[in-house]
């Protein structure tokens, strides 16, 4: 900073340090080895002055400076080995921003990426500023963390000095003006937004006052939900890998949910040969058109809501299995994939036309092949109803609806923060084994959204989030179109 700046304004000093998996180990010669999140490296050709402020890095965050005073040698010499070897880590390499109080960082930046730049150039004076429509802010550790799917770094704000300045960008300002409103020295302000520019928290406009995000086409597709459920389940970044240690207590969730409640009634088991014998072949099915045509108002039987559950959906048998290195549980073989055979889609069936069972809402148990009553409340099973016949485009009830939960506790036991990305993977498999079955039997069932806020945990009486709903399918005949 400028040595003449005036002695009430506060100085900042830029920090570098590794992130707490990062180990540094010493190799034959002149060789350092670095042990980290993204893999291990091998630097060869790194002098001991350099060595030497790699480890101060390790032990937590230090000045440039302060490294510089303590490197023996030339002075650019040191200096480029340096940023070599910075410049190969970076995925390990954390950024803070404290002031010259002895008080600590303000905040720093952790890569969440393996190759990430962190540029050190200020914001042009007047420019506006705003946070990425993307950032979010959320507690962890006991501190706020900022962070945004498309950003490569994850900012912990650590004092109440970076959660202001963060917090002052949610519409287009300069620094000038968040300085005014917080009350904060300008110069600090300047360095702090510069900061999180740099992290990719925090957007610059151009020379027209235009933000490149705001009108970036492929953006526009993605809501920011969306995008950050994305970047946290499809991809592996880090700071949101599976833990399943966090997810796992007490006892393991059983194979089948227990329901106790409620009249059940066996369902009709066909006989498998016959059903090879006599099925169209899988090349055929797939060729059927996948429409959703107007069901007709023709009630279907008991026994072929039996076939159709025995043939999609039933445990064929349950034994233990695990994941190459997890832990071993219970498990179960269905017709449709899940991953470990976990199973932890459950199956509720809402009657409305079927010959052999009255109207009312069921659990299917895929163990016993058994339909139970949880629901004869005629007037929430109508309002589901009505939300399907909605979402399927149609003009009449259907005979019939699935609506697919999930027991969270049941596949986080061994997929950890994995479990809602693969149980959306699950559904999936299991519509298309509905659509299979059912076109076998010359039925039609097509998946419909129901956006029913909390109709459908009430419905199904759930104890949310425990179990969640996450699709729904109808079955029915086939109608014209």
């Amino acid at each position: 900073m400028p040595a003449d700046r005036p002695a009430e304004v506060p100085e900042t000093v830029r920090l570098w340090s590794f992130t707490e998996d990062t180990l540094l180990e010493t190799g034959d010669g002149d060789t350092l080895v670095a042990i980290t999140w993204w893999g291990e490296y091998e630097l060869a050709g790194v002098p001991p002055p350099v060595r030497e402020s790699l480890g101060r890095m390790a032990l937590g965050p230090v000045s440039m400076g302060n490294l510089a005073s303590s490197a023996s040698g030339a002075a650019e010499a040191w200096a480029a080995s340096l940023r070599k070897v910075l410049n190969r880590l970076s995925g390990s390499v954390v950024h803070s921003l404290a002031l010259n109080d002895g008080r600590g960082p303000l905040l720093s930046a952790v890569p969440v990426t393996p190759a990430p730049v962190f540029p050190a150039d200020p914001v042009p004076a007047g420019r506006p500023v705003k946070l990425s429509r993307y950032s979010a802010m959320r507690p962890d550790g006991g501190v706020l963390q900022l962070e945004s799917p498309r950003a490569r770094y994850r900012v912990a704000l650590l004092r109440p000095l970076a959660v202001t300045v963060a917090s002052s960008l949610a519409g287009p300002v300069t620094v000038a003006q968040v300085a005014a409103v917080s009350g904060l020295a300008e110069p600090v302000v300047a360095e702090v937004v510069a900061f999180l520019v740099a992290a990719g928290v925090v957007l610059v406009a151009d020379a027209w006052a235009e933000f490149a995000e705001d009108t970036d086409a492929d953006l526009a597709a993605w809501s920011p939900d969306d995008l950050l459920f994305h970047a946290r389940s499809r991809t592996w970044l880090k700071g949101a890998p599976p833990d399943r240690e966090e997810h796992r207590s007490g006892v393991e969730p059983p194979v089948v949910k227990q329901i106790t409640a409620g009249p059940t009634f066996p369902l009709h088991r066909p006989d498998p040969a016959v059903l090879k014998a006599t099925d169209p072949t899988l090349a055929t099915l797939l060729e059927l058109d996948h429409t959703c045509p107007e069901v007709t108002e023709h009630a279907l039987s008991a026994e072929q809501i039996g076939e159709f559950l025995f043939r999609a959906a039933r445990a064929r048998s349950i034994g233990p299995a695990h994941l190459p290195g997890g832990p071993g549980h219970e498990a179960s073989q269905r017709p449709y994939f899940s991953v470990a055979c976990l199973y932890e889609l459950e199956i509720y069936v809402g009657i409305n036309r079927c010959a052999g069972l009255a109207r009312g809402i069921y659990h299917y148990d895929p163990r016993w092949h058994t339909l139970t009553l949880i629901n004869d409340d005629l007037g929430m099973l109508d309002g589901m109803l009505d939300l399907a016949m909605v979402g399927a485009g149609s003009h009449r009830r259907p005979s019939v609806l699935l609506t697919m939960t999930a027991r969270m506790s049941r596949i986080a036991w061994v997929l950890g923060s994995a479990a809602y990305a693969t149980t959306l993977v699950h559904v999936g498999a299991l519509q298309q084994v509905l659509y299979l079955a059912a076109k076998a039997m010359g039925l039609s069932a097509h998946a419909v959204p129901v956006d029913a806020g909390d109709r459908v945990d009430r419905s199904l009486k759930l104890e949310w989030p425990a179990e969640v709903s996450v699709g729904e399918c109808v079955l029915d005949f086939p109608g014209p179109g």
